[in-house]
């Protein structure tokens, strides 16, 4: 059983939970912990998307900095492949995800957040990378996936210099996708993603694939990716349920079975 993360399932939505008082610190258990309740999210078939969540006060504030101070070269060279090995894990499931953002969403915290498909923060929410500060950078991912969702002249102005992000800015500049009162934050993101609960899984699944995987390749070999994904979901039940559903009763009817 995971100390400081769990997964809490309601009507084909799992939210992992991130609950380490104060702050949500980040140490090497709570990344663990990410990362194998982060699996059992993906390979659960009553989850059919994710929330991301640390509560109603915040995300989470970041590394635990007094763990990491104690740690030598060799000690890290084990530990980020850990930090990004969780992270990987949460980008990558196969699923909608949405993180929901309250309060401090900092290093390694907002490096979390930035995995997840969409973002939507209270409109107090503060985002962030001051890894900087600590004559450090980000190590679970924030330099690779902060400048590919926000450009890399916007990314190094934020991480370079070490600033907070509010949510105005944030949603400006793309961080964010949704900025909400802090007390709509989780109703938000609970609705966004139960919406995927009756939707084609595989499909989804195809669609989510082959754009994160097409983002990393030049468009020939993107395109390539979406002609084999587009293929092989003729090979599923509900591709079949979905076009008898429209033409015998019009678009958005089909009653999905996820096979």
């Amino acid at each position: 059983m995971s100390e400081f993360v769990r997964l809490e399932v309601e009507d084909g939505v799992g939210t992992i939970r991130l609950d380490r008082p104060k702050m949500n610190a980040l140490n090497g258990q709570v990344w663990g912990e990410i990362r194998d309740v982060t699996t059992e999210a993906a390979d659960r078939d009553d989850v059919r998307a994710v929330v991301l969540y640390g509560g109603e006060k915040l995300f989470a504030a970041g590394a635990d900095i007094k763990e990491m101070a104690e740690m030598s070269y060799t000690d890290m060279v084990r530990v980020s492949g850990v930090l990004q090995a969780s992270c990987r894990a949460v980008a990558r499931i196969p699923k909608p995800v949405v993180a929901a953002v309250n309060g401090y969403a900092l290093g390694g915290g907002c490096e979390l957040a930035l995995c997840a498909d969409i973002r939507i923060a209270a409109d107090d929410a503060t985002f962030g990378q001051p890894e900087i500060l600590l004559g450090i950078i980000p190590g679970a991912g924030g330099t690779q996936r902060l400048s590919r969702l926000v450009g890399p002249s916007k990314a190094k102005d934020v991480i370079f210099s070490g600033r907070f992000v509010k949510a105005e800015e944030a949603l400006s500049i793309g961080l964010v996708d949704r900025v909400v009162p802090p007390g709509a934050v989780y109703s938000e993101a609970m609705a966004w993603a139960g919406q995927f609960s009756g939707a084609a899984t595989f499909a989804i699944r195809a669609a989510k694939e082959s754009i994160d995987s097409g983002l990393d390749v030049d468009l020939e070999t993107g395109l390539a990716i979406e002609r084999q994904q587009f293929a092989a979901l003729f090979a599923t039940q509900d591709s079949s349920i979905g076009m008898k559903s429209f033409v015998e009763s019009g678009p958005g009817k089909a009653q999905f079975v996820g096979a």
